[in-house]
């Protein structure tokens, strides 16, 4: 056997399936085993394996035991002269294996390789080709010096910028997404140290290789797609401590005396630093838009005073100066709030949901206003000029921020981006309904052929004419065919073009259309899969805002309920567990499949109470967990509850 492949695959089932139809494609011209460690993925990825590829040897783990165990599974049933470990979210040129095994061929001292990565917007991954970690390195990294020299062979070794892309180079560290190994080398050094869950186990294994007295190369003949940020949110506090907790092994482990303190030190500030940055990013993103809310309302109803104390009291004194401390902080955090309780912020282009949270708000303002002793009372004018206020001032915001990113005026108004399919007629057909059924709106230009010379009456051109397609009708999305396209083609065209373009690759015979416009995000599917709306952040805080205001409601209706509810202690114990999200008042039935369905928490009641039908099975239990979390709303609540009323008393854990 010439190579072994092995994938270590997490919950990335339609990554999975491209990146096997390519590894497929690219297997024809030599002998090649391919395996696929899954690490207990809930996604259907072993089923779609056992499916779609029955020559791929299949290794279903029954828990996530981390990236080097994994590969060290395959690795001992492996045969391979060479072993290639392989990420799930890559796509491979038809060539790459060939080169890369022609490439170490000719070089025996050569004990690792990597390959030039690109993006799945085109851009290349500097990534590629990496430096050892030193104390100098990390700090480099750490602080941001690399990416300000990223040329510089001093500040940024960690990327080795300074040695061309696009030249063969002996390099320090190999890139885990794709890392080809002598197995003779193996062999010699030992498999993957298991210490490492995920991330560093590619820098010890390079290590070790070099310190094995062989070389590690980086070879950009050959370029492969590497969709970043889908194993892992790389914006996450966790990544920054799963990362730099990695580093920390590295070092304890290669590094001794004070040469691993200063290491380790360094590190264990980088992790701080790194995740108070990642803290501070990640709060500031949430509350960029609130807290310029805020800070209109607030100067707004200071406007707004100033104007009604000399319009109609005639005194630019008459209010207290508790109005500017109690009331406009108090009316300013009850608009946000229910701005924020509409889904205002979950699409600030969504004037419809802002405009309704405000005026909930201002009713709310109202109510809150005659309760306030005689001292707190400021205006109604001012409460009702204040709204008028605050209204026109966050939807002129909206707009602004609008027009500033999109430079036009059509907000709350999505435009379908004009999309460009190249493929054949068939596969462009294919991808329209696709498309259809997923209810993706896109203003589909036309087709271009994936041959050099086109008919006219069916397609925009042919290939060589795609970069003058995409500049006469300003394209902005291409779906490649890839039946019809070659990966080299495709990623050649990618690097042409340019990332300003929305690239997004169909593959062969799939039901998914895939692609990622950045390497720090998650990429994008196009899939007619189900959608649950209990996975949409908003139907999530309606369910628990419902939980929430339903508890309070028999809270002040609990003389009455002790007549209707059996089992008051534990009644009162399920409200309290309610209020402190232990628990939500309708949850799913047991089942055996709720690992398919997104989370919720134990329910007091759950989809199957209050069904005149006994001993219902399991299917059935099953197919109402499924319709509710795929049509999921707080009604759907309210209609179990009023159906199952008695039971809110129950003892018992869903």
């Amino acid at each position: 056997m010439k190579l072994s492949i092995i994938i270590v695959n997490y919950n990335v089932k339609y990554f999975l399936e491209q990146v096997l139809l390519s590894v497929r494609k690219a297997s024809r011209n030599l002998e090649v085993e391919t395996w696929v460690v899954d690490n207990n993925s809930v996604d259907d990825s072993v089923e779609m394996v056992q499916e779609k590829f029955p020559e791929v040897k299949l290794i279903a783990n029954k828990q996530n035991v981390g990236f080097s165990k994994a590969n060290n599974q395959a690795i001992h049933l492996s045969s391979g002269k060479y072993v290639l470990l392989l990420n799930p979210d890559t796509v491979v040129e038809e060539d790459t294996f060939e080169k890369c095994i022609a490439f170490m061929d000719a070089h025996e001292e050569a004990g690792g390789l990597g390959v030039r990565m690109m993006d799945g917007s085109g851009k290349f991954l500097p990534e590629s080709k990496r430096g050892f970690p030193t104390p100098w390195v990390a700090f480099c990294k750490t602080f941001g010096l690399s990416s300000l020299f990223p040329i510089s062979k001093l500040f940024n070794h960690y990327h080795v910028g300074y040695l061309p892309e696009h030249d063969i180079h002996e390099i320090e560290v190999l890139a885990g997404a794709f890392m080809l190994l002598r197995r003779s080398v193996l062999d010699k050094i030992g498999l993957l140290d298991e210490s490492f869950f995920m991330y560093g186990e590619d820098i010890d294994l390079s290590y070790r290789i070099i310190k094995a007295g062989y070389k590690n190369y980086y070879f950009p003949d050959t370029t492969i797609i590497h969709y970043k940020g889908e194993s892992t949110k790389k914006g996450s506090l966790n990544y920054v401590r799963v990362f730099y907790q990695a580093m920390i092994i590295f070092a304890k482990k290669h590094f001794q005396g004070n040469q691993a303190n200063l290491f380790v030190f360094m590190l264990q500030v980088a992790i701080y630093f790194r995740a108070f940055i990642t803290l501070i990013s990640n709060v500031f993103q949430r509350i960029r838009l609130p807290f310029l809310d805020a800070a209109i309302i607030y100067t707004g109803l200071v406007g707004v005073k100033i104007f009604w104390a000399n319009y109609y009291y005639k005194d630019p004194n008459y209010f207290k100066e508790t109005i500017f401390f109690f009331n406009f902080p108090l009316y300013t955090f009850i608009w946000l709030v229910t701005v924020y309780f509409s889904g205002g912020y979950d699409e600030s282009s969504n004037l419809r949901r802002l405009i309704r949270g405000l005026l909930v708000g201002t009713v709310i303002i109202a109510a809150v206003y005659g309760f306030l002793d005689l001292e707190y009372r400021s205006s109604r004018a001012v409460i009702l000029l204040g709204a008028a206020w605050a209204i026109a001032s966050t939807v002129t915001l909206r707009i602004l921020l609008h027009f500033i990113k999109y430079h036009n005026f059509n907000i709350g108004k999505e435009r379908a981006k004009n999309l460009v399919i190249l493929g054949s007629k068939a596969e462009s057909e294919r991808v329209e309904k696709l498309l259809q059924q997923a209810q993706v709106q896109k203003n589909l230009i036309g087709i271009v052929s994936p041959e050099t010379e086109a008919d006219h009456k069916i397609f925009l051109g042919g290939l060589p004419q795609l970069g003058e397609v995409v500049q006469i009708y300003k394209i902005e999305e291409i779906i490649f065919c890839s039946k019809d396209v070659a990966s080299q083609q495709i990623m050649q065209w990618m690097s042409q073009l340019g990332s300003g373009i929305d690239y997004k690759i169909l593959p062969e015979e799939s039901l998914s259309i895939i692609g990622s416009s950045s390497k720090n995000s998650a990429g994008e599917l196009y899939t007619i899969d189900i959608r649950f709306r209990i996975a949409d952040p908003r139907q999530r805080r309606n369910k628990r805002t419902f939980d929430l205001l339903f508890s309070i409601f028999i809270i002040i209706t609990l003389p009455f309920q002790m007549i209707i509810i059996k089992n008051l202690f534990s009644f009162l114990q399920n409200i309290w567990s309610v209020l402190i999200a232990k628990k939500t008042w309708v949850g799913y039935a047991h089942s055996k499949d709720l690992s398919l369905l997104p989370k919720l928490k134990p329910g007091v009641l759950a989809t199957i109470d209050g069904i005149s039908v006994k001993n219902i099975n399991e299917p059935t239990a099953q197919r109402l967990n499924f319709l509710y979390a795929k049509d999921y709303q707080v009604e759907k609540d309210l209609e179990i509850i009023w159906r199952a009323y008695r039971g809110l008393g129950k003892s018992k854990n869903l």
